[in-house]
């Protein structure tokens, strides 16, 4: 996965939009890891107390707009901590996206301080997230924050 890093650095470094970065940083994501199978990003809404789809890659998704609190990513918008669930089948306030996803994690971005986003990713595979993973993200969510 250090590889990711370098390859994710040559991205946010480029001379293209923030949101051709996002969607380049989604897509590098889905092709590489095998067990990612939607990637993408949510944004704090304006002022709302909401999140909004920002770029990503895999299905389709009806939760464009997800309010804090509702879901992982809702969660995680009021927690400010990195959310791993294994099984989303054992977690009780869960969005489903797709019926094929079985895990899920969600990082949060911080830009100076304040909690302003978040990647989420997807898995058709029970419990494959590890340290290796959360140590990308967090990677990830860093260098995204010096571009938004």
């Amino acid at each position: 996965m250090q590889n990711l890093h370098k390859r994710v650095d040559v991205i946010i470094d480029s001379a293209i939009s923030s949101e051709e970065k996002l969607q380049k940083i989604c897509q590098l994501l889905s092709d590489e890891i095998s067990y990612y199978n939607w990637v993408g990003f949510y944004f704090k809404n304006g002022d709302k107390n909401e999140l909004k789809l920002g770029p990503y890659v895999g299905a389709e998704t009806d939760h464009i707009i997800i309010p804090y609190g509702k879901g992982i990513c809702g969660q995680v918008a009021e927690s400010n901590e990195t959310f791993v669930v294994p099984d989303v089948y054992a977690q009780d306030n869960y969005l489903a996206c797709s019926i094929e996803t079985k895990a899920e994690i969600v990082v949060p971005i911080f830009k100076d301080g304040e909690n302003v986003g978040q990647i989420d990713i997807d898995s058709h595979t029970i419990d494959p997230f590890t340290k290796d993973d959360i140590n990308l993200l967090d990677y990830i969510c860093e260098r995204v924050s010096e571009i938004i």
